[in-house]
């Protein structure tokens, strides 16, 4: 232990100062070649099976079939596809102890989030749900407040668990995404969805605001306000060239095999970068969207004070150098 541990420290000496790594960087931009990327491929039928699950959900889990399909990618579909993927009261549990399970898991480098069946989701499963929320217990108004509140965040916080994953978060969309899948998807880091996808901020049409995360993300997703409020305010499904256009999504798809393929590609492109560097973006991006510009740059500069020493950044330049992937590099977990 003592011989490795001087290893390291010896390792850790050799690496380069920041000027070095500057250098190293400018030569291989100066190159002007992009990087052959062997790797990159539609996947395999088989992979493509594996992503859409008929067996069921995944034990513990009642709501969830979670999978591996491809190496440091971890796919999450929602699984109640005889309820339309309704979200039932053991799905907003899950979803918290499966993306807390993500988090930690040094073997994932990216996640696509997906629904089973003919549809992405309904949304909160109203027959579920009524009893908790429409018909509480009890004749003091504080004390039923306070439950309701309880249950409320209890809701956010699910998705909010996905934000707050460290990984890359993907989200497959196919046919309906109501309701509460709009509160899912902008909790995502990539929105991709197939050409019959449709979205609905449905709630005002059931007698409530969108309580969920909706009202609190889509404007910062949707660079037009007017149309967020459009949106949320009259409940009018917006469909998929729509969603392009507007920034709700990146990429639409045919139908769901090229979405679910394409969904996996991108996933496996962002796993096979530097996890250091994969995770440092996503943090960063999620500090810099709610707070100024000058505090986005000091976050970032403490940050990289640190993460620039990391070995990932020679070795992603070396490969870079090389003209290869750098889903050739054998990066260390994180």
């Amino acid at each position: 232990d003592r011989v490795k541990t001087n290893n390291s420290r010896a390792a850790r000496r050799r690496l380069p100062v920041a000027g070095s790594f500057l250098s190293l960087w400018i030569m291989c931009v100066s190159l002007s070649v992009p990087p052959s990327d062997s790797g990159s491929r539609l996947s395999s039928p088989a992979v493509l099976r594996a992503m859409s699950s008929s067996a069921g959900p995944t034990p513990p889990y009642t709501t969830l079939a979670v999978s591996r399909p491809a190496p440091a990618v971890t796919h999450v579909e929602i699984h109640r596809p005889d309820k339309r993927n309704a979200m039932n009261k053991a799905f907003w549990r899950e979803m918290v102890e499966c993306f807390s399970e993500i988090s930690e898991d040094q073997d994932c480098r990216a996640v696509v989030v997906s629904g089973a069946g003919k549809t992405f989701t309904a949304g909160i499963d109203i027959v579920d749900l009524a009893g908790e929320v429409l018909q509480p217990r009890g004749d003091d108004t504080a004390r039923i407040s306070y439950n309701i509140r309880k249950t409320i965040t209890h809701f956010q916080e699910s998705f909010s668990a996905i934000e707050r994953c460290p990984k890359p978060v993907l989200v497959a969309i196919h046919g309906a995404c109501v309701g509460g899948g709009v509160d899912l998807i902008t909790a995502c880091d990539i929105r991709l969805c197939t050409q019959d996808a449709w979205f609905q901020v449905k709630e005002v049409d059931i007698g409530l605001a969108a309580d969920v995360g909706t009202l609190q993300r889509l404007p910062k997703v949707i660079g037009s306000r007017s149309l967020v409020n459009e949106l949320a305010l009259t409940a009018r499904k917006m469909y998929a060239d729509e969603a392009k256009s507007s920034g709700l999504v990146s990429r639409v798809f045919q139908h769901k095999a090229a979405l679910m393929a394409g969904a996996l590609e991108m996933a496996e492109e962002i796993a096979g970068r530097s996890p250091v560097a994969v995770q440092g973006t996503k943090i960063n991006l999620l500090y810099s969207r709610d707070h100024s510009v000058e505090e986005g740059l000091q976050f970032m500069a403490a940050w990289n004070m640190s993460m620039l020493q990391t070995a990932d950044l020679m070795k992603s330049a070396q490969a870079s150098m090389e003209k290869k992937s750098p889903r050739t590099v054998a990066f260390a977990k994180l």
